[in-house]
C-alpha cells in the first residue's frame, strides 16, 4: 500500500503566502516594466516636440505629456532618464510660454523642475541639496561626480536658476546664484558642449547680466556666448537673444541689442530643424523684449 505524501495544512498556508508574494511583486513590478518599454516613445515624442515649428501647438500639448511624465514616475520613481525628461520639459514649458505671461505660476514648476532634476543628481550621488548648501560645501559634494551626472547637474542648475531669478522679492532665503555657478562649472569641465553648450549661454548672462562692481564680467561673458555661438554654428537663436537680453542691455547698446533681436526675428524656420521649437521660443522672446526697448535705452 503506497504512503499517503498529501500537503499538510501549514504547507499549503506557506504555499499560499508566497504566492500571494509573488503576486503582489509581479503587480508592483509591472508598472515599471511599462514605463521602461514605454521609453523609446517617450524619446521620439521629445524628438517630434523639440521639430515643432507652431509654438501654440507646443504650448497646447505639453501639459498633457508632463502630466503624463508624472504619472510615470508614480510607477517608477527612481526612473532618472524620465526625471530628467520630465525636469526639461517642465523648464521647457515654463520658459517658453510662462515666464513673461504669468511668472508667478512658472516659480511653482520652476521649484517642481528642481525637485525632479535634483533628485535624478540624488541617485547619481549628490548627498547635499543645492537650494540650501553652502557653495564650497556643494562644491566638494560634486567634485566626485563624473559624466554620467552632467545631464542631472545641468537640468538642476538650470530649474534652481530660473527658481531664484522668479524669487527676488521673496525673502524666504534660497540660495543665491553661486550655487548654481558651481554646478554649472562642473559641466563646464566635463562636457562643455551638452545642451547645446548650455553652460556656456548660462555664464554669458552670469556674467554679462551685472555690473563689474558686482562680479560682472562683460568680456568674459562675450567670450561664452561666442563659444555657444561656436558649438551650434550660429544656429541655435537662444544665444543672441540671451546676449542682448544680458550683455547688450547691462551696456547700454542699444543698436547691438536691436540688431541682435531683428536678427534672430528674421531667420527662417528650418535654420535648425533639430531644436525647431527652441529657436521659435526665442523669436518670441526676442519680439517681447524688442517691444520694451525704449523703457530700457
Amino acid at each position: 500500500m503506497a504512503l499517503y505524501t498529501g500537503t499538510s495544512n501549514h504547507e499549503l498556508r506557506h504555499a499560499a503566502l508566497l504566492a500571494a508574494a509573488a503576486l503582489m511583486l509581479s503587480a508592483c513590478s509591472m508598472g515599471k516594466l511599462v514605463v521602461r518599454g514605454s521609453q523609446t516613445i517617450m524619446d521620439s515624442g521629445i524628438v517630434s516636440m523639440n521639430r515643432e515649428t507652431d509654438l501654440q501647438l507646443a504650448k497646447d500639448a505639453m501639459p498633457a505629456n508632463l502630466k503624463l511624465m508624472e504619472g510615470m514616475l508614480i510607477e517608477d520613481p527612481n526612473n532618472t532618464t524620465l526625471l530628467l525628461f520630465a525636469a526639461e520639459g517642465f523648464y521647457g514649458y515654463s520658459y517658453g510660454f510662462l515666464d513673461y505671461e504669468n511668472p508667478e505660476r512658472a516659480w511653482h514648476l520652476y521649484r517642481r523642475c528642481y525637485g525632479q532634476a535634483k533628485k535624478a543628481l540624488e541617485l547619481g550621488g549628490l548627498e547635499v541639496d543645492p537650494a540650501n548648501a553652502n557653495p564650497n560645501e556643494l562644491q566638494d559634494a560634486i567634485a566626485g561626480l563624473g559624466q554620467a551626472s552632467v545631464p542631472a547637474m545641468f537640468w538642476t542648475a538650470n530649474c534652481l536658476g530660473k527658481w531664484i531669478d522668479l524669487s527676488r522679492d521673496d525673502p524666504a532665503g534660497i540660495a543665491d546664484l553661486a550655487n548654481v555657478a558651481v554646478l554649472m562649472q562642473r559641466v563646464l569641465e566635463l562636457d562643455e558642449e551638452y545642451y547645446y553648450g548650455g553652460a556656456h549661454m548660462f555664464f554669458g548672462a552670469y556674467y554679462g547680466g551685472r555690473a563689474p562692481i558686482f562680479g560682472g564680467n562683460f568680456e568674459l561673458a562675450r567670450e561664452h556666448f561666442e563659444r555657444a555661438r561656436e558649438i551650434n554654428s550660429g544656429r541655435l537663436l537662444l544665444v543672441d537673444v540671451l546676449q542682448a537680453e544680458y550683455l547688450d542691455r547691462q551696456q547700454l547698446n542699444r543698436d547691438d541689442f536691436h540688431e541682435r533681436l531683428m536678427f534672430v526675428i528674421d531667420e527662417p524656420d528650418d535654420l535648425y530643424p533639430e531644436i525647431a521649437l527652441l529657436n521659435a521660443i526665442a523669436r518670441k522672446r526676442a519680439r517681447h523684449l524688442l517691444a520694451r526697448e525704449s523703457e530700457w535705452f
